[in-house]
């Protein structure tokens, strides 16, 4: 497995600098198992067509066992510094929003995958090393697993680590028409006022 690199401060940096703003080096992350997508596509076409991300959105997605979407959530990035601690931070508060009974699971059931919308191209930098370090550990405080990261930009996507990508969707073109499949909404328990719910809506 290999990674392409861009230029970056982060070189010139020594270990324990780098250490410090929590940043994930493209080998850590290939060590770290994150489990491949399925359909890698068809979750980034249908994330940009959902959020359409600009240029330092990022959107935290999670998805069921079978890949069918279950919650998400966009933000843009704040901090100029890249600084995985700070990112974490952003990324529980969203998971925390968007699918709070997940919270400490001791068994994680459903995965989360980061899509960042960025400049340059899809080598990996010092930024995706700690939005990395910030998805992997917001994960496992919140009980899910960590899923895949991906960047957006002009020349299109790329799942960081699995070497696969493509040219459509990318930064600031526009939705495909392919649909991301979505988890069924939950059914509301029968009897007491779930019952009169569902009597009112059968009614209509």
């Amino acid at each position: 497995m290999t990674f392409g690199f861009a230029p970056s401060s982060a070189a010139s940096l020594p270990t324990s600098a780098a250490s410090a703003n929590r940043v994930l080096e493209p080998a850590e992350w290939a060590a770290a198992g994150i489990p491949l997508l399925r359909s890698p596509r068809e979750v980034v076409s249908g994330l940009h067509a959902r959020h359409r991300p600009g240029l330092t959105t990022a959107v935290v997605a999670v998805l069921d066992p079978d890949e069918r979407l279950r919650a998400s959530a966009s933000f843009t990035r704040r901090s100029a510094s890249a600084d995985g601690w700070m990112y974490r931070n952003t990324l529980l508060s969203q998971l925390r929003r968007v699918i709070p009974h997940d919270l400490r699971r001791r068994t994680p059931v459903r995965t989360a995958v980061l899509l960042y919308c960025r400049e340059g191209d899809g080598r990996w930098t010092e930024e995706d090393g700690a939005w990395m370090w910030g998805l992997r550990d917001a994960c496992t405080l919140h009980g899910l697993r960590c899923g895949a990261y991906i960047t957006l930009t002009r020349d299109g996507w790329q799942v960081l680590g699995e070497g696969r990508g493509g040219r459509h969707p990318s930064a600031g073109s526009e939705p495909e028409p392919v649909a991301m499949s979505e988890a069924p909404p939950r059914i509301p328990r029968t009897g007491g006022a779930a019952s009169d719910v569902l009597r009112r809506a059968a009614a209509r």
